[in-house]
């Protein structure tokens, strides 16, 4: 496989030590079952996932990838409405077109003056004109680096139903009756039941708990006489936008199928440099490949078929599964076992019993949000938006995004599942630093689009923000913050180095004058429109600033250093944000504050704790004005818990849940817990998921008897870690 930083071969996905609760007065089975995923119908923005944070499998409602016309994203947008596709796909699937012109970074550069002399920043890069396919010559390069490289889907495994033995196969998801399907989150096993051609069909679908290994049981009569067969169909990666698969070029990969013992053959994989292989084992069903290069059919004679299909990054690593996970009873038994641990770990809350109708709607968005990050988002690099369901921007992770989708994996009490993710930080260290380096920076400055390589994609957003800057302090110091004592050593030699080049960046990127540090152009906010070339310290980001050197000054003193005197006075000394009829404002410099997009300026009291640069009593007036003045359908989904987390650090309960579960298009969670936005551009964005876990943790974690919470609502909450402050007594 290429372009991974890892080391060859399917990257290790241990058994997680979860910690257990201290007590627990909480029946979490309970809680878990009230919200189990029972879908009735087909609808083609529902898909039922399941993985384990570096492999998954997303199903129709038949517990399989049947429909995949019915679920195809681009098509449905082209007809004005929207579908998730159903694809398979991991953290380390990744695949890279031929360069045509041996594009580099350096060819998507251009040069902003600042008071230190020009500074180069690839933003030569235009989406509307990539979107179109019309590109200027000026922009073919940053447009190949943009889309390269690409997530690829591994494969897809459907049903084939047929009316008669031999006839055409059904494309039409409604032509199934009596449909039932489940997602039992605490065994993580979808069950799906449904008639067809008068027969019954029964569908089974896990994955292994800590490999790219997905299984079914099929059982049906139609089995036995050909109606019900399995297909195995492979494509070409795609590099389009909002794109999983290209099915329409057969001739630029290829698939070969090895038979081996009676019921188990593998595929080899080639997609260009790109491959890997997939085993397939069954109880003894037939294996063989149609007429088309890349479409293979599973057949049984019997009324029961069991497939397990593995998934190996590295074809040349002989497959070597534990006994126990041979055949899909074992695995079957390892998912539920492993769900059980994951789910008895970490933090619950239970709001059931209250009169609000919302607090019931808070325990199931919290239930399905821990599902989807721990599928999606706990794997061993940062995830993409759409996580391991669909594509989004070719599959490449938006690194200001990965605090938003993992920090309440610390809070929840399932740090485990943070820390997987942030060796991928050291292993890009070089590219950060040469980043910095090419800017006049000393340190490492960290990118916003990349892909597993680290190389940053072009664009003229996402190479001028800093708000991901500060990110993999802040995700260390939650690290530390629910770490136990005899892991916290360890942990802070490990990542001092990080520490100490992420903070020198910050430090040397502030620009002093007349005493006050500010933060210059060019520069782009997290509210992402205003213009870098002219724009200067945006609130967020100041506060931000001064918390993110606060975490390097305490690792340093973890690890036997002083503090250093320079950080300390640009901290001391940062300038003051900006301010508007004794409010805030997003940035000083006009037009000082947008009412569209995301009102992030409010983060500066609230995802970031309490600092010496914001006044409490101006950022609740800050926090009204935006309710009443924002224009909230360009409000992105984790706008809203962010929200809640300001409201919460303000002391007001009450207004924090009107935050969190205020009714606005992009804040509503499906049947299935996904949080749409775009359409289909992006029919779920797992940035909103995790953040409405953060904003809960942030308000349950104070007190466990649960008055984070309105005074009239009756929740329990147990086993959160609070969350780091951003003054503490020095060691």
């Amino acid at each position: 496989m290429t372009h991974t930083p890892f080391s060859s071969g399917t990257p290790p996905q241990r058994e997680l030590s979860l910690a257990q609760p201290k007590a627990s007065g909480i029946n979490r089975q309970a809680v878990v079952a009230r919200h189990a995923v029972r879908i009735t119908a087909p609808n083609p923005e529902h898909v039922l996932t399941v993985g384990n944070g570096d492999f998954a499998f997303s199903a129709d409602i038949t517990g399989m990838q049947t429909f995949t016309d019915y679920h195809d994203a681009r098509a449905a947008m082209a007809g004005g409405g929207v579908a998730v596709n159903t694809a398979t796909m991991s953290s380390w699937g990744w695949h890279e077109m031929p360069n045509p012109g041996d594009y580099t970074l350096e060819d998507a550069m251009s040069h902003y003056e600042t008071s230190r002399g020009p500074v180069s920043y690839p933003d030569k890069y235009d989406m509307q004109q990539a979107m179109r396919g019309e590109l200027s010559d000026e922009n073919k390069p940053g447009a190949w680096l943009h889309a390269n490289p690409q997530r690829i889907d591994l494969g897809r495994l459907g049903l084939e139903l047929r009316q008669t033995p031999g006839g055409a196969i059904e494309n039409n998801p409604h032509a199934l009756t009596a449909v039932h399907q489940e997602l039992n989150l605490w065994t993580g096993l979808i069950e799906s039941t449904f008639r067809y051609a008068g027969e019954l069909v029964r569908v089974q679908t896990v994955t292994a708990p800590h490999s790219a290994a997905v299984g079914f049981r099929v059982r049906s009569s139609l089995l036995s006489d050909g109606r019900l067969t399995v297909s195995i169909r492979f494509p070409y990666a795609s590099d389009g936008f909002f794109q999983t698969s290209d099915w329409d070029a057969p001739d630029r990969h290829t698939s070969v199928l090895t038979p081996q013992q009676a019921g188990r053959a593998s595929i080899l994989r080639q997609l260009d440099a790109t491959s890997y292989r997939v085993d397939v084992d069954t109880n003894n069903a037939r294996i063989s490949q149609t007429d088309h290069p890349h479409y293979f059919r599973v057949e049984s004679a019997k009324e029961s078929l069991d497939i397990v299909a593995a998934f190996a990054s590295d074809p040349t690593v002989p497959r070597e599964w534990p006994t126990d996970y041979v055949g899909f009873e074992p695995l079957r038994q390892a998912a539920a076992q492993s769900w059980k641990r994951f789910w008895s770990s970490g933090a619950a809350i239970d709001a059931q019993g209250n009169a609000d109708p919302r607090a019931q709607e808070l325990e199931r968005r919290a239930v399905l949000s821990q599902y989807l990050t721990a599928v999606n988002c706990a794997g061993v690099a940062p995830p993409q938006e759409t996580g391991l369901i669909t594509n989004s921007w070719q599959g490449k992770f938006h690194l200001e995004m990965h605090l938003l989708h993992a920090a309440h994996f610390a809070t929840w009490g399932r740090p485990e599942l943070l820390a997987r993710s942030m060796p991928w930080y050291l292993s890009i260290l070089g590219q950060a630093r040469k980043t910095a380096a090419r800017q006049g920076y000393p340190g490492a400055r960290w990118p916003k689009h990349v892909g597993p390589n680290g190389r940053e994609s072009p664009d003229p957003i996402g190479s001028l923000l800093i708000w991901q800057q500060p990110h993999p302090l802040y995700l260390l110091e939650l690290l530390w913050n629910a770490s136990c004592p005899q892991e916290r050593e360890a942990l802070a030699h490990a990542y001092a180095e990080l520490v100490e080049d992420t903070a020198t960046f910050m430090a040397a990127f502030t620009e002093e004058r007349d005493g006050a540090y500010h933060l210059p152009a060019p520069i782009m906010p997290a509210q992402e429109f205003y213009d870098a070339a002219t724009t200067e310290n945006p609130t967020f980001e100041l506060a931000y600033w001064w918390f993110g050197l606060e975490i390097a000054q305490r690792w340093r003193e973890r690890t036997g250093q002083e503090r250093i005197d320079t950080w300390t006075a640009i901290q001391d000394n940062l300038a003051q944000p900006h301010q508007q009829a004794d409010r805030y404002a997003a940035v000083a410099t006009e037009p000082y504050l947008r009412c569209d997009d995301h009102p992030s300026f409010l983060a500066a009291y609230g995802l970031v704790p309490p600092t010496p640069l914001i006044d409490p009593g101006r950022m609740e007036k800050s926090l009204r004005y935006v309710l009443n003045s924002w224009e909230w359908p360009s409000a992105w989904g984790w706008d809203f818990p962010v929200m809640a987390m300001t409201a919460a650090r303000l002391g007001n309960p009450e207004l924090a849940m009107d935050c969190l579960l205020r009714d606005e298009a992009r804040n509503r969670h499906t049947a299935v817990g996904h949080n749409p936005q775009l359409g289909g551009i992006l029919p779920l964005y797992l940035p909103g998921n995790g953040a409405f876990l953060a904003a809960v943790s942030l308000l349950a974690a104070e007190n466990e008897s649960g008055n984070g919470f309105p005074e009239d609502w009756n929740v329990k909450a147990e086993g959160f870690v609070p969350w780091p402050k951003a003054v503490e007594p020095r060691i």
